[in-house]
């Protein structure tokens, strides 16, 4: 007979129930065959972000219940919840749209005068895609687009038209801050990754819920992004010390 309810005992499915508020390092994988490097992962409930390798895997912290935001310039926007079934795997498996963008058409009418400002507001053409508008956290790609130089856009004998409008618009300067965040949020998403939320709040007193905002703060304001970047680790914990005494007598400045 105990022989018997140990058997039972044994065989029936062990059920893990997540504490509220209980967080893990999910793992994730997008399973489209191209482009999957550099799509951003963004945790809606807490902000923390992550971005995909070059065969598509990442990992982000999430609580269940979370929403994740993937973004990417090749493919549409997609949210997932993080269910309890996949808390506790603690995976997710996605597959993303690919998103297909054409330029419009431009018609350059019979009337040009020759005065290329005049004869430019003439052009009737549509807004440029805003990539914000997509749900996407900055422009990603490779490779990037080329950034045409104001001299060589207006040179006399080969005037580009599309780089004169994306001059004259303000697309090309607002494309130069897309790629500036672009490159800072994947400065502070691998940098938490690495030391990841636990590390700083331990150590240097950053709420978990502050970690993003705390290493932006650092990137901002210092040489931490090319410190990291070229291994050199104990100058980035200096910066993170430093820093970290500032950041917290300001957050200590706004509660009062």
């Amino acid at each position: 007979m105990k022989i018997i309810i140990l058997f039972l005992f044994v065989s029936l499915p062990i059920v893990v129930f997540a504490q509220d508020g209980e967080k893990i390092l999910l793992q994730g994988k997008i399973t489209n065959e191209k482009d999957v490097e550099g799509i951003h992962i963004l945790n809606r409930s807490s902000r923390y972000n992550s971005v995909t390798d070059p065969y598509g895997n990442f990992a982000i912290t999430v609580k269940q219940g979370d929403t994740l935001l993937f973004s990417s310039v090749h493919y549409s926007p997609y949210e997932a919840e993080v269910t309890a079934e996949i808390f506790e795997r603690g995976l997710l498996i996605v597959s993303l749209i690919e998103l297909v963008n054409e330029l419009d058409e431009v018609i350059l009418g019979p009337d040009l005068s020759g005065n290329l400002q005049a004869d430019l507001e003439k052009i009737e053409v549509k807004d440029p895609v805003n990539f914000q508008d997509l749900g996407l956290p900055g422009f990603t790609g490779t490779p990037q687009e080329k950034i045409v130089p104001v001299a060589t856009a207006f040179f006399p004998t080969n005037v580009n038209i599309e780089a004169v409008y994306k001059h004259l618009s303000g697309y090309y300067r607002k494309l130069r801050l897309r790629r500036k965040w672009d490159a800072e949020n994947l400065a502070v998403a691998s940098m938490i990754d690495f030391y990841t939320p636990a590390f700083l709040d331990e150590v240097y007193g950053i709420p978990e819920d502050r970690v993003y905002d705390f290493v932006l703060f650092c990137v901002e304001s210092t040489t931490i992004e090319s410190e990291f970047y070229a291994g050199r680790y104990d100058n980035v914990l200096s910066e993170f010390q430093s820093k970290s005494l500032l950041y917290l007598d300001r957050m200590a400045e706004k509660k009062e």
